[in-house]
């Protein structure tokens, strides 16, 4: 047999096996996309937003009047005893006594040392917060699609390395049975031959499983039946020309874990202005619209009635509150405080957890070139070696040793290429910049 055909014949079993098993292909924009619609993480978070969404109202902040119908009706059956000035005196018997009151009535805060304004940004800046936190587990769930969706790119290239290595197995062992049948070889390479397609056949098998498995996983994130069955895109290309600086510089920008905590110094920034409005007085203003109706059946009137309008203000100023006042202020500038100081240690961890990510990208740029290079010197060993074992110039072990650097240096050379891909994921995660 040719070396070359010996080599490449499990090209054409593979070909043949992958078409009689067509499946769906789930590109990773697509993977991405069901994840945006379906998964509960994010439509919970997109519910939070719009809640904050709604409570951004002037009304809410206290800016608006309330207006409020009121009605009263009080009855009394008395029996009732009088004696008037002349000296003369009046006895009734289940008295009846009637007053009906109903009207309507506006209260409106104008002035409570600027509070409701500040509580008006307040409510803006709690929905840009519902915003990031979108954001963050948008990129986080995102993220996730990416790292399983590559993760099965790599466990679908090491199957087909390991039917690859079953192919040669199998031509190994028809070899080795073929020279024992001519008196040419021996029972032992025959056994060992056996023994490592068997190996190879198990380690398939396991590495099925282990694909079966991210499957699933991937179909959890996506929030779809966990059955569905799907292939997923050939290769994984690294983006080799990330930069740093740039990466830290967009990080700092856009970055969601970081955006929430220069909102959260801002929420407490203007906590602490509605706070220190408790200083001025409050001023309401207040009117009405009453009807009155009062019948007696005992007395100098024995009905009237009366309607019109009502109106007035009140103004109040806390004086002294034992010291709660100074004591609020003091609190609520050490939680502006605290504040700050998470923003700068937030920085100092972005900047760094992107610096050691990004050593690693560099490290794990490089393992790929050594791989390939390894792969390359690996598969021309594996022709020599192939040549000469067909001779029976090596023995079958030997054959085995150069068949098991190939496709081990395949394995690490797509290992490679998903941990470098990983820490592109990390880097854009971190920066803010994930595409979604």
């Amino acid at each position: 047999m040719n070396t070359k055909l010996f080599l490449k014949s499990f090209l054409l079993f593979f070909l043949c096996f992958s078409t009689g098993n067509a499946q769906e292909l789930l590109t990773l924009e697509n993977a991405v996309k069901i994840a945006l619609e379906n998964n509960y993480e994010i439509k919970i978070a997109d519910n939070n937003l719009k809640i904050n969404q709604a409570n951004v109202a002037i009304g809410n902040a206290g800016m608006l009047p309330s207006i409020n119908a009121v009605a009263t009706d009080n009855n009394s059956i008395l029996n009732t005893s009088q004696t008037r000035s002349d000296g003369t005196t009046v006895n009734l018997k289940n008295a009846k006594n009637n007053n009906l009151n109903y009207g309507v009535a506006l209260d409106w805060t104008i002035f409570d040392g600027m509070k409701m304004f500040a509580k008006y940004d307040q409510l803006k800046e709690l929905q840009n917060m519902s915003d990031a936190q979108l954001k963050m587990t948008i990129i986080d769930k995102t993220s996730s699609v990416n790292s399983v969706y590559y993760d099965l790119i790599q466990e679908q290239q090491k199957l087909s390395d390991l039917d690859s290595t079953i192919v040669i197995s199998q031509k190994r062992l028809e070899f080795t049975k073929n020279r024992y049948t001519i008196g040419k070889g021996s029972k032992l390479d025959v056994l060992n031959a056996q023994v490592d397609l068997n190996t190879d056949l198990g380690n398939l098998l396991k590495e099925k499983q282990t694909y079966a498995n991210a499957k699933t996983l991937l179909n959890q994130i996506l929030a779809r039946d966990l059955k569905t069955d799907f292939k997923v895109s050939e290769g994984i290309k690294v983006d080799r020309k990330l930069q740093l600086a740039e990466l830290i510089a967009l990080a700092e920008k856009q970055n969601p874990e970081l955006e929430m905590q220069i909102i959260n110094k801002k929420v407490s920034e203007l906590e602490l202005k509605q706070i220190k409005g408790e200083r001025y007085p409050t001023v309401k203003l207040n009117t009405g619209y009453n009807f009155n109706d009062t019948r007696s059946s005992l007395g100098f009137t024995t009905q009237s009635s009366a309607h019109g309008l009502n109106y007035g203000f009140s103004a109040s100023l806390n004086l002294f509150d034992g010291d709660a006042q100074n004591r609020n202020e003091k609190i609520a500038k050490m939680q502006v405080d605290n504040s700050r100081l998470l923003i700068d240690q937030q920085l100092i961890q972005l900047r760094s957890n992107l610096t050691v990510a990004f050593q690693i990208y560099l490290t794990n740029l490089d393992l790929i070139d050594l791989e390939e290079n390894n792969t390359a010197i690996a598969k021309q060993n594996l022709e020599i070696t192939a040549e000469k074992f067909k001779i029976g110039t090596i023995t079958s072990v030997e054959f085995r040793a150069a068949q098991l650097n190939y496709i081990n240096s395949k394995i690490r050379l797509s290992s490679a290429q998903f941990q470098a891909k990983l820490s592109e994921i990390t880097l854009r995660e971190l920066a803010g910049n994930l595409n979604f």
